[in-house]
């Protein structure tokens, strides 16, 4: 039987691979193609009164058109991928080109007809199949608004704006998935007990096989096996850790140690590179590297950068309102069975703003827009929030203090604004007086 990590990678793969869905259309192909032969038989349809000439010239034209489509899509999709890795991050070509339905599937189409028209023309002789002809115009027909509209499609994909909110919403769906919701309750919430606190571990699971990065983690699995055995599994690596061989996986506490490593290792799904489906930082990874790329001295596209910082900005918003610390899965009767580590909150806000404020400070737009979002974050989040948010405003407030050196443009520095470089500007400060930095009141947070 195959195993949870070996379904779990070809799914994977399956998900961010293109040739899939067209795979699937020629084995389609062939089922529709003998279904609508043999409907043509019954029918006997005239409607479109063709005869061989006819059929064979249309057939031939849907032939190349589909054909063309197909030398066009994958040639201008090959271009559009390495222009958009090389302005923004590599990251995106897996996690979001490739897993593009709307492009699988019209690829799919394509395929599809261009099989249907050389099937239909080839079992052609003395009659004409005016069904099988009807059938084939109007897929000929699809195929051609899908492909004018695949065009516009992926030139609107293809933007910065689109590919940025596209990780953000993926981002969101796989916090909304590992994390609670309910901060409040989850905050009496017993956080799992700390390696010393267990003592010694009583084995030890190595890691077997190529090396890479955890992917994900059957957590049922693991509990059942724990249970098995009224022991502790502790998973040593985070989801999105790179993994050597041999490294360590697992620690056995108690009765554990009896377990087959075996069935613990394929619990672990191990890859090339991270994947969002359970990795909740990575999201942000891939926002921060856009951020830092428009960033730098090659590009230089401040406002691709505060696109990005945008989503950032609706991620930490969602992860701000959850319960971060689940770390232990327990049974019923409260005895942990299962230690995983997962982010915290100053995990979070330390990937979200450290590398795009050294990188950005020197940029007007950057601390601006930082501010707003950390001020906005401040007012929103609950209190137990704050202290990590107002240490990056400190942190901001010293970088723009170093990096500007006239009063005028220290003061619009500390300008907190939504927009970057554009929204309204109120400086209530005298003439050549520096605008003293915004800071929400919040002692008791501080």
């Amino acid at each position: 039987m195959i195993s949870w990590r070996d379904l779990y990678r070809l799914v994977s793969y399956a998900r961010a691979s293109l040739w899939v869905v067209p795979f699937f259309a020629i084995a389609t192909e062939m089922l529709v193609s003998r279904f609508i032969q043999g409907l043509d038989a019954r029918l006997g349809w005239t409607l479109l009164g063709l005869a061989v000439p006819g059929a064979t010239s249309l057939y031939q034209t849907i032939i190349t058109m589909t054909l063309s489509f197909m030398v066009f899509t994958f040639g201008s999709l090959l271009v559009a991928i390495q222009v958009a890795s090389g302005q923004l991050t590599p990251r995106i070509i897996a996690t979001t080109l490739l897993r593009d339905n709307t492009v699988r599937y019209t690829v799919g189409l394509f395929v599809f007809t261009l099989l249907y028209a050389l099937r239909a023309l080839d079992r052609m002789e003395s009659t004409v199949q005016q069904f099988s002809v009807f059938t084939a115009a109007l897929l000929g027909l699809f195929s051609l608004v899908m492909f004018l509209f695949l065009i516009d499609y992926a030139a609107r994909l293809l933007r910065p704006a689109s590919i940025v909110w596209r990780v953000g919403e993926s981002g969101i769906a796989v916090l909304e998935g590992v994390h609670a919701r309910d901060l409040g309750a989850a905050i009496t919430r017993t956080d799992a007990p700390s390696p010393q606190a267990l003592g010694e571990a009583d084995a030890v699971v190595t890691h077997e096989g190529g090396s890479g990065t955890v992917l994900a983690v059957n957590y049922p699995a693991l509990f059942e096996l724990a249970s098995s055995t009224g022991g502790t599994v502790e998973l040593v690596p985070h989801v999105g850790d790179f993994l050597a061989v041999d490294e360590p996986l697992f620690r056995l506490y108690g009765d554990a140690r009896a377990l087959d490593p075996e069935p613990l290792r394929e619990a672990v799904a191990v890859g090339p590179e991270r994947t969002m489906e359970q990795d909740t930082t990575f999201s942000f990874r891939i926002l921060c590297d856009i951020a830092l790329k428009a960033l730098s001295k090659a590009i230089n596209d401040p406002t691709t950068a505060v696109l990005a910082i945008d989503q950032i900005h609706r991620l930490l918003r969602v992860a701000g309102e959850r319960h971060l610390k689940h770390d232990q899965i327990s049974d019923p009767a409260g005895r942990a069975r299962v230690i995983v580590r997962t982010p915290n909150w100053e995990d979070y806000v330390h990937l979200a703003c450290r590398e795009i404020r050294i990188a950005g400070a020197e940029n007007i737009q950057i601390p601006r827009r930082l501010r707003a979002m950390l001020e906005n974050l401040v007012h929103a989040l609950p209190e137990r929030r704050h202290k990590a948010l107002l240490e990056e405003l400190d942190l901001l407030e010293r970088s723009v203090q170093a990096a500007y050196r006239f009063p005028e443009d220290l003061a619009l520095a500390r300008t907190p604004d939504a927009q970057g470089m554009g929204g309204v500007t109120t400086l209530e400060t005298e003439a050549g007086d520096a605008r003293e930095p915004r800071r929400p009141e919040l002692a008791k947070s501080a």
